[in-house]
């Protein structure tokens, strides 16, 4: 470590001067522990089942944009279009017609798919 020099100020306040390098390195183990303490509490909450992971194949399917994402979740959920239009309170042809590209859903449908889906509704906006 790096000398540092310690002094008071006129008004008592105990102060330190160090080499920019030590600055910079105690920074940077700060934020590396910061980090592992936010890693942490997202494992915790995969681990409670309060956070989802989706595997990589269904990040670049959604990523991709070739494929609606009410579809490819639909599909990862291992549901039909009538089982999820019943879940969300839609008709099935209004779904189809969604997964297709026909038709926009409308903000509440869409928010009804998510909940549907059990998913953030940012899930489902198509990638430009």
């Amino acid at each position: 470590m790096n000398k540092v020099q310690a002094f008071t100020t006129p008004s008592g306040e105990e102060m330190v001067i160090l080499p920019r390098a030590e600055y910079e390195r105690m920074v940077e183990e700060l934020e590396d522990i910061h980090d592992a303490a936010l890693a942490e509490e997202i494992l915790a909450r995969i681990r409670s089942g309060e956070e989802e992971v989706f595997p990589a194949e269904l990040v670049y399917r959604l990523l991709d944009g070739d494929e609606n994402p009410v579809h490819v979740m639909r599909t990862y959920r291992g549901l039909t279009t009538a089982a999820l239009a019943k879940k969300a309170g839609i008709s099935r042809p209004y779904l189809t017609m969604i997964e297709s590209g026909r038709r926009t859903g409308t903000a509440d449908v869409m928010k009804r798919l998510a909940k549907a889906l059990a998913i953030d509704m940012e899930l489902l906006i198509p990638t430009p």
